[in-house]
């Protein structure tokens, strides 16, 4: 838990490629620590430690665990051990950053969700997007300014190219594109329309892997309204959405992992008035950890906390149960 000061020590479980790049900089970055990392690779560990100027690494993720001088983890492994290593984290009282998705599925992320709210401790998942200035922009402009907004384009595709046993196309790991970039779209989606009713699916998989590479799906609404969202490995990089109202839209490029050494743009066009918004460069996973850090400090649920995780692998599951039929299937 937190020390007296609210200044958190955290250990990393795992030396994942989003762990090195973004999040443990911006931890570092931060008013906060790192205290250790693990990994089940002990020289992996070790070296991770030294490029980060960790203090401490173990060769396994349960010594992390024990060590007393940590406050709160960071959970960057694949997708399928996302749930057992954020309960077991909680079950040693400490507090939890993990990675999207929290879990494999919905039923799974309600677990997770209820077990660390039984230990008492602060459980986030790690949609890092929802902390920058310009997707709070983006979302005050819809609620406040589109008048009936009726649909939602999202996607979020990127060149995987060919890897040794890239976790994200194992199926045992719950790899796939939906689970690794699609379920951007779908939180956009959501934070945007709110729960669908229904999903319809189609994917493809272009690698003979066991997992979807290419996603493309449409969430409907009883009212009407609709979004449509895409994921995939097998293209040029697009990142991007836009909301269509009655009065007018807004559209972001660059819209999920946006670089934090560049300013960046929300465009819109509402009731006849066209506009460019420039947003100063700023590193939104730095923001998402002070986030974290401020609910462990405050006791108030994050942003992104378990129910939201629950919310959106509800999406998931009926997107995944439609591609495996060929209907629209009702979202549970």
């Amino acid at each position: 838990m937190a020390t007296s000061d609210d200044r958190l020590t955290f250990g990393v479980l795992g030396t994942a490629g989003i762990a090195r790049k973004a999040v443990v900089p911006a931890i570092a970055a931060s008013d906060h620590a790192l205290g250790a990392v693990a990994s089940r690779d002990g020289g992996r560990a070790e070296r991770f430690a030294e490029e980060h100027a960790i203090p401490r690494s173990y060769a396994s993720y349960e010594a992390l665990l024990e060590d007393d001088g940590i406050d709160a983890v960071y959970v960057p492994l694949p997708n399928g051990l996302h749930a057992e290593w954020t309960k077991r984290a909680a079950d040693a009282g400490l507090d939890v950053l993990c990675e999207k998705p929290l879990a494999v599925d919905a039923a799974e992320a309600r677990e997770v969700t209820d077990h660390c709210e039984d230990r008492g401790v602060t459980l986030m998942e790690g949609f890092m997007y929802r902390y920058h200035p310009r997707t709070e922009r983006a979302l005050e402009l819809a609620e406040r300014e589109l008048a009936d907004v009726r649909t939602v384009t999202a996607t979020f595709r990127f060149p995987l190219y060919d890897r040794p046993n890239d976790v994200r196309l194992d199926p045992d790991l719950a790899g796939g594109s939906l689970m690794d970039v699609g379920c951007y779209p779908v939180s956009l989606v959501r934070a945007v329309l709110g729960a669908p009713d229904r999903a319809y699916a189609h994917t493809h998989d272009t690698r003979d892997a066991g997992v979807d590479t290419e996603l493309a799906g449409v969430l409907e609404y009883e009212d009407g309204r609709s979004a449509r969202v895409a994921s995939g490995f097998d293209t040029q990089l697009v990142q991007q959405y836009r909301i269509d109202a009655t009065n007018g839209w807004i559209a972001v490029e660059r819209a999920f992992d946006a670089p934090a050494d560049e300013p960046v743009e929300l465009t819109y066009e509402i009731d006849g008035r066209r506009g460019v918004e420039t947003f100063d460069p700023v590193d939104q996973y730095r923001l998402q950890v002070e986030h974290f850090a401020e609910r462990v400090a405050d006791g108030a649920n994050p942003l992104t906390d378990g129910k939201e995780a629950v919310a959106n692998m509800r999406v998931i599951d009926a997107l995944f149960e439609s591609a495996a039929g060929t209907e629209s299937v009702p979202i549970e």
